[in-house]
């Protein structure tokens, strides 16, 4: 038996998610949060009352071809800080909590945010690099953060905030962005489609504020676009050009002052491939697409590596 189960109840997404640790392979179920229509996002009681409703669908569709497993791993938080804290990932940690107790089995806890890295890292065959020193990117509709991740014996990866947005997230933009264009939210993948119908080149001077970056101003120049009857495509390429450009201006940033390193990038915004081919570099590494959305098969990652290290001090 070498299966552990993830789970993880983001702000949008219900997943669970199997992981083979000596096979290295991962098969997952998820299902996206309902949002109405013109809407941007959904409120933390609406979240919780729609994981509840979806986390038995999620768990049955996974679990009828696995019978047992040796643990189980739980996103139980957004972030690995002190006051981190989401009701959403309430409904994950019960339902975890309590296949452990009828099952006999360990919970590893770890944030959002880690299984965001660790399913990154499994996605693009770099799963290593958790013992090294390397950089990550969370870029989603919640954080556009930079981390120097580094390893730890505890929470298998450490991950110290460099840089962030000092105001609204890069997924944010996009859906604003796209919503405001008649999309229905989540818009990337609308965005990325839209944009690949520009031939416009912009020519796009990112600021920084102290290696963070700033991403109201593009929903308010994308605004003052559309009012003036700019073509949608080109709205959208805009959109895409400066979020990507912003990554790649945060990324210099901190090899400046911390040292050419790897560099993963994670989170739903870097599952654009307009956006990815403006960051590719020798030490880049994206996820697939499937992993770099929400899902859950980082924290069932961290829990295989939570899971080897307990019993091995055993």
């Amino acid at each position: 038996m070498s299966e552990f189960l993830g789970i993880d109840t983001s702000n949008y997404t219900t997943s669970a998610a199997i992981y083979d640790d000596e096979k290295n392979k991962a098969v997952q179920e998820k299902m996206l949060l309902p949002v109405k229509s013109r809407e941007c996002g959904l409120r933390q009681s609406d979240a919780v009352f729609h994981h509840t409703k979806q986390i038995s669908s999620v768990l049955e569709s996974l679990l009828k071809n696995s019978e047992t497993f040796k643990a189980i791993g739980v996103s139980d938080r957004p972030r690995n800080i002190d006051g981190s804290y989401m009701p959403c990932f309430l409904v994950g940690k019960n339902a975890a909590e309590i296949i452990s107790y009828t099952a006999k089995t360990d919970v590893f806890y770890t944030s959002h945010q880690i299984g965001h890295i660790a399913a990154a890292l499994f996605s693009c065959g770099k799963l290593p690099l958790m013992n090294e020193r390397f950089l990550a990117f969370h870029v989603s509709g919640g954080t556009t953060d930079c981390l120097l991740c580094t390893p730890d014996e505890n929470e298998i990866i450490n991950a110290q905030l460099f840089s962030s947005s000092l105001d609204l997230k890069a997924g944010q933009a996009i859906d604003r962005i796209g919503v405001m264009m008649g999309m229905n939210f989540p818009c990337g993948k609308q965005l990325e489609k839209l944009a690949s119908y520009s031939n416009e080149n912009f020519k796009i001077n990112v600021k920084l504020k102290n290696n963070d970056c700033c991403l109201s101003g593009l929903e308010n120049q994308c605004r003052k676009m559309f009012e003036s009857g700019v073509p949608q495509a080109d709205i959208a390429k805009y959109c895409l050009t400066f979020i990507g450009k912003t990554i790649k201006k945060m990324t210099a940033a901190a090899f400046a002052e911390l040292g050419e390193m790897p560099v993963v990038y994670a989170g739903g915004v870097m599952s654009d491939m307009y956006i990815k081919e403006m960051l590719e570099n020798n030490e880049t590494y994206f996820a697939q697409p499937e992993f770099s959305c929400d899902n859950a098969v980082g924290t069932a990652v961290i829990a295989s590596e939570k899971y080897k290290r307990k019993y091995r001090k055993c």
